[in-house]
């Protein structure tokens, strides 16, 4: 079975022409769509379902840098174990709890510059280890990238958070 990467006719590194992964998906979602079928047999038009289920999931996952990272990590043998791996390094954990403790007062005190300035330390986080994570993907570092990749899944969540928290300040 094809990965998303051969799905889509795409080179399989962490850095993707996200212009050619919209025409891909495109092309591949052209040859399945339903009007393609309409005088097909029932397996024809379930089979026609199925490819249209499974491009839409990998446009997905490639179409995310967090979930293509993941994939890549998986695709190379390294599972993320995020459930069972959350050993983290000390700066990061120190980080997160002033983090967290910014978010509270912030969201105690209603204060949208405190939550706007939390939110700007965030994104930088996150750029920079996007960063960090393409440049160990696409040098076949897998190992240490699946660490990487699970630092940016609770950075992931931590941006829902305080989505939700701007959501309350604001409303």
């Amino acid at each position: 079975m094809q990965n998303h990467f051969e799905l889509f006719h795409l080179p399989q590194r962490f850095t993707l022409d996200t212009s050619a992964l919209e025409k891909a998906y495109h092309e591949v979602q052209n040859q399945t769509h339903p009007d393609r079928f309409a005088n097909a047999t029932g397996a024809e038009k379930r089979v026609a379902m199925q490819w249209t289920t499974r491009a839409n999931e990998a446009y997905q996952t490639l179409k995310s840098p967090f979930r293509r990272a993941a994939y890549l990590c998986e695709l190379n043998g390294v599972a993320l174990q995020a459930e069972s791996n959350t050993a983290m390094p000390g700066a990061f954990l120190m980080q997160q709890m002033e983090w967290r403790e910014t978010l509270e007062d912030a969201r105690a005190a209603k204060d949208l510059p405190a939550l706007e300035q939390l939110d700007s330390e965030l994104r930088a986080a996150r750029k920079a280890d996007l960063l960090k994570i393409a440049g160990l993907l696409d040098a076949h570092d897998f190992v240490t990238a699946a660490q990487h990749v699970r630092q940016l899944m609770f950075l992931e969540k931590f941006g829902e958070e305080i989505g939700n928290a701007f959501a309350i300040i604001e409303s």
